[in-house]
């Protein structure tokens, strides 16, 4: 993943990223961006929150009155619901990191595939880890308004990612 400079990240969007600065979000290698460069901060930021964990990063990059248009069962709604998720996957998955391969942006709205990886060395429901590689990808759709995500719309390789917990297929 490569680093995109300060300078590429629009005006006023400073305290949005108050807890990384702009080099610091993740940058795809591959990206088409037809609109707003909030549009690409916002969902910099987010992709950044599920390389790391930080709540902060979600409250940043997601409205307060943000929808989850996907919404897995017994997921909360709201920035509540990404930010539960990623804790009960990092317990599962520690080390995970996130890595944005494509971004598309068109007007405001924003197509992410991220790249999900590390190794299962926690706890997922009733599994023990032992260290197997974790490697599966998501894509989601973003709408952004006010330089936020206002909703998301999400699937994940759910099926990888449960083969390589060991969850199925045993």
């Amino acid at each position: 993943m490569t680093k995109l400079s300060n300078t590429l990240a629009p005006a006023g969007l400073s305290a949005m990223v108050a807890s990384a600065a702009a080099s610091d979000l993740p940058v795809p290698a591959l990206s088409t961006v037809r609109g707003p460069a909030e549009v690409v901060t916002a969902a910099r930021t987010y992709a950044a929150f599920w390389n790391t964990g930080d709540p902060a990063l979600a409250h940043a990059a997601l409205s307060p009155d943000f929808m989850d248009r996907t919404l897995p069962e017994g997921r909360p709604q709201g920035v509540a619901g990404p930010i539960a998720a990623s804790a009960a996957f990092r317990a599962a998955v520690p080390d995970l990191k996130a890595e944005i391969e494509d971004l598309i942006v068109a007007d405001d709205r924003a197509v992410v595939r991220l790249h999900f990886t590390g190794h299962f060395s926690g706890h997922f429901q009733d599994l023990v880890g032992d260290g197997r590689a974790i490697d599966f990808h998501a894509i989601d759709v973003y709408r952004v308004a006010g330089g936020r995500i206002a909703e998301n719309w999400h699937l994940e390789d759910n099926l990888t990612l449960l083969t390589q917990l060991g969850k199925i297929g045993k």
